[in-house]
């Protein structure tokens, strides 16, 4: 009799689960990350015209929102030293956002002449991470990064904000998420519109994400939050679902698992642009993303890259379906 009543328990627990979770997916918007964070670990150097074909072929599947080039020092990250010329040559969509990283008011002068809607910065949830990535502890980099926001809104340019090792640093270990939550309030304190918090070298859990996302929403509204994981453990999915649950809009991805860190050892791809769109169209989400031309797209650069994709899906599908909603009635299980 108790195995019945805790099956039974579970179900409803299930089907709770399951209606919230619909509920708080009922849109989502997609933050394509792989022009900039997707390459800038490559140690082939990707051209400048691949950069911009890869671009417009995320831009055609229906991505709306593309992080499209970084203005940190070439010195740091070579990949990234064609920041100007990507920016100045890429054909504009109307309706698609094509945001830079910035890393200082002289990174934000050079992009700003590039025709720039807008900015993010990125300061780190440790001190040893801020160390290596900037060079400066974090009390100095959100400094920096203030003169830029600051700087930013008087101009009219939107500024959104990056947290870097959210619940773990490759130097420090496991982050208390009171920290994180600190540093998310004082981006928004600069103006910042919406903040990402990413776990950068992947070590997250389901379990870590909510304890997370409890601490964060103590400061923040769930539409003012994104979320950006990579698959170092093969979690990333899992961990998109558990934050989902708290309501969260927005998702950072990469077009075929591309990404890393430059200073986070050990650090794979980002989430899978291709694997999350596959999950939200199995949870009834339309994001209107046509995942035939996504598809594409992540071949188109994993093949000049001379790699496999990293995305399931893209491995998955091979070339058994030419047609989107084929994809979709997969994806959804409608049979």
């Amino acid at each position: 009799m108790a195995h019945i009543t805790k099956t039974i328990s579970s179900k409803i627990l299930n089907k709770s689960t399951h209606r919230c979770l619909s509920t708080a997916v009922s849109q989502i918007r997609i933050y394509e990350v792989g022009p900039r964070d997707g390459l800038q670990n490559e140690a082939k150097f990707v051209p400048t015209d691949i950069k911009i074909e890869l671009i417009n072929k995320l831009a055609a599947a229906g991505i709306k929102d593309i992080e499209s080039a970084s203005f940190v020092s070439p010195k740091w990250v070579k990949q990234m030293s064609d920041g100007v010329e990507v920016m100045k040559n890429i054909p504009r969509v109307p309706g698609v956002n094509y945001p830079v990283l910035i890393p200082n008011l002289k990174g934000y002068e050079i992009a700003k002449q590039c025709n720039i809607e807008e900015v993010a910065i990125f300061p780190a949830g440790s001190e040893a991470f801020s160390q290596k990535n900037l060079n400066c502890s974090v009390e100095e980099g959100l400094k920096r990064f203030k003169l830029v926001a600051d700087q930013a809104v008087k101009d009219g340019i939107r500024v959104r904000g990056y947290v870097s090792c959210v619940v773990g640093c490759p130097y420090e270990g496991p982050i208390h998420p009171k920290g994180i939550a600190k540093i998310t309030e004082q981006l928004f304190e600069m103006g910042c519109y919406e903040v990402s918090l990413g776990d950068t070298i992947g070590v997250g859990t389901a379990g870590s994400v909510k304890r997370l996302m409890r601490e964060v929403l103590t400061v923040a509204k769930p539409e003012q939050l994104a979320l950006h994981f990579h698959d170092t453990y093969g979690q990333a999915l899992s961990n998109l679902v558990a934050g989902l649950e708290f309501g969260i809009k927005t998702v950072d991805s990469s077009i075929s698992g591309l990404g890393g860190c430059p200073y986070a050892r050990g650090a794979s791809g980002n989430l899978a642009t291709e694997d999350l769109v596959y999950l939200l169209y199995g949870l009834g989400v339309n994001t209107n993303v046509d995942l035939v031309k996504l598809i594409e797209a992540g071949r188109y650069i994993s093949n000049f890259l001379g790699k496999p994709t990293e995305s399931k899906v893209n491995r998955a599908i091979s070339d058994r379906f030419k047609n989107h909603n084929d994809i979709v009635k997969i994806a959804s299980c409608d049979i």
